[in-house]
């Protein structure tokens, strides 16, 4: 897990996940209670974070895209869609996000020699 901080791309990786359940706890939950049941705090309260966070992903993909020298129209707009669909953050960190760091982390290994030549 404290791997994760050391990459751009693991970077990406936890704010997108903590981006996606800001946004399915202000979809599913907030927004409910503030429209059925007259409670708008937990919209006031969860609103500005999930702003942040959608922030802060969209431009740690920005940069990851330019570290990882990822071309638009193949992979960062994918990205970027997905932290406006629930669940999508979650499905881009299974299908983009996670292979990537496993192709950067192999390479990374690769290349200081400490990667086990028997696998």
């Amino acid at each position: 897990m404290l791997n994760l901080f050391k990459t751009p791309i693991g970077r990406l990786r936890i704010i997108g996940f903590l981006e996606g359940i800001s946004l399915i706890l202000l979809v599913l939950i907030a927004v409910p209670f503030k429209y059925l049941g007259g409670q708008p705090m937990l919209v006031k309260l969860i609103g500005p974070v999930h702003g942040l966070l959608f922030t802060l992903f969209v431009l740690m993909t920005l940069s990851a895209g330019v570290t990882y020298r990822w071309k638009f129209s193949e992979t960062s707009w994918k990205v970027l869609l997905a932290c406006i669909i629930p669940f999508g953050t979650f499905y881009i960190d299974k299908t983009i996000l996670k292979p990537q760091e496993a192709l950067d982390n192999a390479s990374s290994e690769d290349r200081s020699g400490t990667r086990d030549e028997a696998h």
